[in-house]
């Protein structure tokens, strides 16, 4: 797991481990960033528990900050409204700047 900061998103990237070991340290890891925009890059393996990652992904949403998954192998006809998914690293922190200035608006 790869983790870096910039401003107030975290971008947290999975390397080498297995998509289950790594959506169990990303649940002990989301405590320290709570009140973070995320942005999570899968790499391309099966996802072990859909339910795990759009649970992580309301629970941080509840909070009121951005969660966004980047992985060019997951459909996002699987998640529907559940999970914000975008091909791109560029694309997540543009979707997060659009959500930022919701938030500033009041909306």
């Amino acid at each position: 797991m790869i983790i870096n900061q910039h401003n107030s998103t975290v971008i947290i990237t999975q390397d080498k481990t297995g998509s289950s070991e790594f959506l169990k340290k990303l649940s002990v890891l989301h405590e320290r960033y709570k009140e973070n925009d995320i942005i999570l890059e899968l790499k391309d393996t099966p996802l072990a528990s859909k339910d795990a990652l759009v649970s992580l992904s309301e629970m941080h949403r509840q909070l009121n900050y951005s969660f966004v998954v980047v992985s060019t192998h997951l459909n996002p006809d699987d998640f529907e409204d559940d999970l914000t998914l975008v091909p791109t690293l560029q694309e997540a922190h543009d979707y997060i700047e659009m959500e930022l200035m919701q938030r500033d608006l009041g909306f």
